[in-house]
């Protein structure tokens, strides 16, 4: 008798219930293992959107949370590839956010919050035996297994997680959240395990006062008290903690990550494993009230940044998805909030930057061909000769490479000035700059013109093409050529003008 085919679709073990939460390449759904009638959290990647970038993320995550099997870590119990989609199935965690619960809970103390750190180091104590460095560790990736009093803490969201080979320390890029970011990745020093120590050094200071030890507005300020390990204990607040605890969060935002405590280390600490004779008991009702407004002001932020971003194209920003009975699920995605992968972005603004000049080099060329295959066949386009009109396709542009430029023998040249790109994932961006051009007439006289463009940039089939344009400029053909003399023979007569803009019409006049 033939052996029986092995399932490995989705739906042949998995049913598949309400949707959960949405990412960028993503949905996050509730389903129920046929075999066994359990519940779980059904992450299904739709891979013909990911790049191969992608793809090499999506297999890192995957095999890091397949070797993480802990009680405070959630877990990772299928990973089914078909044809156009991926499923990854994790638990389905009920319980929420921590900080969302202890705001909830009727007492909260030291000890607490001993307990609380105890749980978050076991995790991370159990990645780092495993090779395994987090690089996000922050509340919204703090969770609970349940609503019910005294449920595990759950560590979730890898989509940052690198591997290493035991202490190693090494440049493994910018990425993180700016307030738990470590002095060596601000210094872009090599580094390891212990930017998670670091990361846990404040959490625990958020978890006994309600707030961060690092906080400005400004980011560069934020990074230079980072940098220096620059953080106090302010009365009256930090007058009813413990010193054992200040001595444990002292030993983990050591600004050296040689001399910083390890998660094996913290674990056998007196206010840790000691909890009971070490710790306060008493209640801290104003850690609570803090923390209530710290919440308050992750969420503004994370629901500004949300709608921000709501069409970018990320893979590692952290969304909280609610079901409509309140409970959530955790779901790796991108955002800049969440995520600076310095490198990566530099390379794409390169990126963008030399296809740009690339587009320009075509129209002062006058090399129309070119110009079609680094444009999208629908291109859109303010421009000021159009009457403040949005036009579409290569028609428009057709003319001016015909009559104007590929007539024109002038030497052109070239500048863009302050570039400034805005990387919206792996396949989207925009450029804004300022663009300096000299030129020579017929007549053989210099001419200088600056103008302002925006563009922005698709990529599709793995080539970046043009899919809009804004351009602002004082009198020219804004995306075939910069402002010019020309000659209109009229009659036999050469009349040269010049065109100019006039309260937002256009006209020529005479020269």
């Amino acid at each position: 008798m033939a052996a029986q085919p092995v399932c490995t679709r989705f739906s042949d073990n998995y049913d598949i219930k309400e949707e959960l939460g949405k990412g960028a390449f993503s949905i996050v759904k509730r389903c129920v293992q046929k075999s066994t009638g359990f519940e779980f959290a059904a992450k299904i990647i739709n891979t013909k959107k990911l790049t191969s970038r992608d793809f090499q993320k999506l297999e890192r995550e995957a095999r890091i949370c397949r070797k993480l099997q802990h009680p405070n870590i959630v877990r990772l119990h299928d990973s089914i590839q078909e044809e156009n989609y991926h499923y990854l199935v994790f638990d389905l965690v009920t319980g929420g956010e921590l900080f969302e619960d202890i705001v909830a809970r009727e007492f909260y103390s030291e000890a607490d919050a001993s307990h609380c750190i105890q749980q978050i180091l076991e995790s991370v104590n159990h990645c780092h035996h495993n090779g395994v460095v987090h690089r996000d560790l922050k509340p919204e990736n703090l969770l609970l297994a349940s609503k019910a009093k005294g449920a595990a803490v759950k560590l979730a969201d890898f989509g940052l997680a690198i591997e290493v080979q035991g202490d190693q320390q090494a440049w493994f890029g910018f990425a993180g959240t700016p307030g738990y970011l470590s002095p060596e990745v601000l210094k872009k020093e090599p580094y390891g395990k212990a930017v998670d120590i670091w990361a846990c050094g404040v959490i625990l200071y958020i978890l006994l006062v309600g707030y961060p030890p690092f906080w400005d507005e400004d980011q560069h300020r934020l990074y230079v008290q980072i940098k220096a390990g620059t953080y106090d204990y302010p009365s009256p607040e930090w007058d009813t903690v413990t010193p054992e605890a200040k001595n444990l969060i002292n030993q983990m935002l050591t600004v050296n990550p040689y001399k910083r405590i390890t998660a094996a280390e913290a674990l056998k600490h007196p206010w840790i494993c000691q909890r009971e004779r070490v710790a306060s008991v008493v209640h801290r009702q104003e850690t609570v009230d803090c923390l209530k407004k710290f919440n308050a002001r992750r969420k503004l932020k994370g629901a500004i940044l949300t709608t921000m971003l709501a069409t970018r194209n990320f893979s590692s920003k952290s969304i909280m998805a609610k079901k409509g009975d309140g409970s959530q699920v955790k779901e790796s995605t991108d955002s800049s909030s969440t995520t600076v992968e310095d490198d990566d972005c530099k390379a794409r603004r390169q990126e963008i930057i030399k296809i740009t000049e690339q587009l320009i080099e075509a129209i002062n060329n006058g090399d129309f061909e070119t110009y079609t295959k680094i444009c999208d066949p629908h291109l859109t386009a303010f421009e000021p000769e159009a009457l403040g009109n949005l036009i579409e396709g290569m028609d428009f542009h057709k003319f001016n490479f015909e009559n104007v430029l590929g007539k024109s023998n002038k030497a052109i040249n070239t500048t863009i000035l302050n570039p400034h790109v805005h990387i919206f994932g792996e396949d989207t961006a925009c450029i804004a700059y300022v663009r300096l051009t000299q030129y020579v007439d017929k007549q053989g006289h210099p001419h200088t013109v600056q103008t302002e463009e925006t563009r922005v940039w698709h990529k599709k089939d793995n080539k970046w093409q043009n899919v809009h344009f804004h351009g602002s400029r004082n009198g020219s053909f804004s995306n075939t050529a910069t402002q010019y003399d020309f000659v209109n023979h009229n009659n036999g007569k050469a009349a040269r003008c010049r065109k100019t803009i006039v309260s937002g019409k256009e006209s020529f006049v005479g020269v």
